[in-house]
């Protein structure tokens, strides 16, 4: 078919830079060189719904294998699960436990937990090489001063997604490719990568009608990127709410990563903070460190009433007790018991929570990403959590833990 004689080539040519979800926080992520074998076409014998696989694997196991089980206050991840109800319940496996969420008196902690109990099975995560350990990390919603228009002050543009960004969602043709996409443009009659960072940050031009908003802080806008949801206070007072509208399809490269093998850094201070604090003692050296983050993210201005950032669920997200996740090992909208220690610390830190967004760094088996929410606060404690954790996955009863794939 004509579409997918157009588009085939592109997955050879920008697999390696154009596959991926949304973006969110820094750690550091490896992506594959060598170009991939071109998947078979598809035929009606391919067209039956696939195996499902996943990047991890699922073991039922009791409730008092969960870390810290009984010691949770469960009512804030019900009321965060009641979100992801929302998207949900048109699904089959999850009709019963959301029918069942929605009629339930959680006036106390105790009928909460029942609910969990009665209505889900806890599934230890273990990743491919039999670890059940893995990296957790932080993101929050930060606050950054703009205008609606550019001045001497503000005078660093977020963007909107342009109309000629191609975003080609890969598992519409072939199903075992789900949650993969490939992004690009077109150059004539040939689909070529979408422009970089460095392209931007240069040649300005190239996105010109598509400026949203304007800030005074060049830094603070990355790391807007890198969180992906935020807000702006303007100069006239008000507040906007903004949240990711799509990336130009690049790997994420940790600029602190960078920064520690440079010796730049050392690595114990290669947290947001040292990072931003660097930026502002080496000026000169800021504009090519941040070009060699090839990834570019897009906004979109939200709702005023939200009670909090869209994630990739496409539900709003709750402080402490959303994270992402790769999707690939964990449903999105499933609960998530979580055991790990706080930032900088190893004072326990285990709470349910709920798989609500995803990441382009937030790749593999284990692999978290904490909401901590909005704040000085939140900022704070995203930007120090670099924690090991165990994970288990809740799921409803009568689920088929899927298969597990090789990486």
């Amino acid at each position: 078919m004509k579409f997918q004689t157009c588009f085939l080539p592109l997955l050879l040519l920008l697999m390696l830079v154009a596959c991926s979800t949304q973006t969110t926080v820094p750690p550091e992520t490896a992506e594959q060189s060598a170009k991939p074998a071109p998947p078979p076409s598809p035929s009606p014998s391919s067209s039956r719904p696939q195996e499902p696989i996943t990047l991890s694997k699922h073991v039922p196991v009791q409730w008092s294998d969960l870390t810290g089980w009984t010691d949770d206050d469960l009512r804030p991840a019900w009321q965060a699960f009641l979100q992801s109800c929302n998207v949900l319940r048109k699904q089959s496996l999850w009709q019963e436990s959301c029918a069942a969420a929605t009629f339930l008196q959680a006036d106390n902690n105790a009928s909460v937990r029942h609910f969990f109990e009665q209505h889900f099975v806890p599934h230890r995560i273990i990743s491919h090489d039999g670890s059940n350990e893995g990296m957790v990390t932080g993101y929050y919603e930060p606050l950054l001063h703009g205008s609606r228009k550019p001045t001497a002050r503000y005078r660093y543009p977020l963007y909107t997604a342009p109309e000629e960004l191609l975003v080609i969602d890969l598992g519409d043709l072939y199903p075992e490719l789900k949650d993969l996409r490939l992004r690009g443009r077109l150059e004539g009659r040939r689909v070529v990568p979408y422009y970089s960072r460095a392209d931007i940050m240069n040649n300005p031009a190239v996105l010109k009608g598509n400026e949203l908003l304007w800030v005074d802080d060049e830094v603070e806008l990355f790391f807007l990127q890198i969180q992906g949801s935020g807000r702006i206070q303007l100069d006239t007072g008000e507040i906007v709410k903004i949240g990711f509208a799509e990336q130009n399809g690049y790997p994420y490269n940790s600029i602190g990563r960078i920064l520690v093998q440079q010796g730049e850094l050392p690595l114990e201070k290669a947290s947001m903070q040292g990072i931003k604090q660097w930026g502002q003692q080496n000026p000169g050296k800021l504009k090519a460190l941040l070009q060699q983050n090839a990834r570019f993210v897009f906004f979109r201005e939200l709702p005023s009433d939200l009670s909090g950032p869209i994630g990739a669920l496409g539900v709003p997200l709750t402080a402490g007790r959303s994270i992402a996740i790769d999707p690939r090992s964990i449903p999105q909208g499933a609960p998530v018991f979580l055991a790990t220690t706080w930032p900088n610390s190893s004072k326990p830190l285990s709470r349910l929570m709920v798989a609500q967004d995803t990441g382009g760094a937030i790749k593999g088996g284990i692999r978290a990403d904490f909401f901590w929410g909005y704040g000085p606060e939140a900022a704070n404690q995203a930007g120090k959590m670099k924690q090991q954790g165990k994970m288990w996955v809740l799921m409803p009863n009568g689920y088929a833990a899927p298969r597990l794939s090789q990486q």
